[in-house]
């Protein structure tokens, strides 16, 4: 059995359940995620709790979906209630970034500023240097937050460019000058 599949999932008040053949909808105060679940995974709803369960749990194909199934549903439950966020943090000297609208606009070094459209289920936040995604789909922000942070990766001598807030960077030691006149 998989341990993490077996566990129930408590819908919160305020958030609203609907299973129609694979699709597993769920919609709260922070939006709406659909989800596409795994054949031969099963999603049932008793009072406030979902359960998910497999046709054969001795088969092991079917046991890993069981745990991803389980977790994608608990994700969406749990975004539309309380939502997802990650904070990105530019570094380096010159490099600001400022919201246009819908878009992110950064000076990154480059010749050119680089325009960067937030999708419409994101929302963002500057503050200084520091950029805040937030939505209710994991998924969604975990990929736009490394799609931002590709703009520029941190580089290992100074450390400069686009990093997640806790992120830590390993840092190289630069060139070593030999000293004037010793051979």
């Amino acid at each position: 059995m998989s341990r993490l599949g077996k566990l129930p999932i408590n819908i919160p008040a305020g958030v609203q359940v609907t299973i129609v053949g694979r699709s597993f909808t769920a919609k709260g105060p922070k939006g709406e995620v659909t989800e596409q679940l795994p054949g031969r995974v099963k999603v049932q709803q008793t009072d406030n709790v979902l359960s998910v369960s497999v046709t054969d749990s001795s088969d092991r194909a079917q046991r890993a979906l069981w745990g991803l199934a389980r977790q994608l549903v608990a994700n969406a439950v749990q975004g539309v209630h309380e939502g997802y966020s990650k904070s990105l943090e530019l570094s380096g000297i010159g490099f600001k970034v400022q919201i246009e609208g819908e878009t992110l606009v950064f000076n990154l070094g480059f010749s050119h500023p680089v325009r960067f459209d937030i999708p419409k289920n994101i929302s963002a936040k500057v503050e200084k240097n520091i950029i805040i995604l937030t939505g209710a789909n994991k998924q969604e922000v975990g990929q736009v937050a490394a799609e931002i942070r590709a703009l520029r990766k941190p580089e290992p001598y100074k450390g400069k460019g686009i990093k997640y807030l806790n992120e830590v960077i390993r840092r190289k030691a630069g060139k070593v000058v030999k000293a004037a006149g010793a051979k």
